[in-house]
């Protein structure tokens, strides 16, 4: 599995926690039958984290959005939003243009036809402080 899949895999977990209302460990169990564990860790490292750091990146984030609030968002923007900030800040080992990049192709790939630029200017902010 590359990185770019895995953190997909991370995003359609986050979301089914997020919207589903699944209990984080199920929406993993579900997400993950297989794989190597290296790439497991990863995905899980991305969701639990993401979750457990989510008021501390969206108070990273909600100052950034010039005229819109964390609600009015669209969840998967929030969603890849409240995931990048986590990795920018936790995961060090990954360059901040990866992970800018990465999630650029997540907003375009899974939500509107904005939301890779909007997602690419918020986190090009959010780079700078974290």
């Amino acid at each position: 599995m590359t990185r770019r899949f895995a953190r997909e895999v991370a995003l359609q977990t986050l979301y089914s926690v997020e919207v589903g209302h699944q209990e984080p460990d199920a929406a993993l169990e579900a997400a993950l039958p297989g794989g190597s564990s290296e790439d497991r860790t990863f995905v899980r490292d991305l969701v639990l984290g993401t979750l457990e750091h989510a008021a501390a990146s969206d108070a990273v984030i909600a100052p950034l959005l010039q005229g819109w609030t964390l609600e009015r968002l669209p969840t998967l923007d929030r969603i890849v939003l409240r995931m990048s900030v986590y990795e920018l800040q936790h995961r060090r080992e990954t360059p901040k243009a990866v992970v800018i990049n990465e999630a650029v192709e997540l907003a375009k790939k899974f939500s509107t036809e904005d939301s890779g630029r909007f997602v690419n200017g918020v986190l090009a902010s959010a780079s700078e402080v974290a």
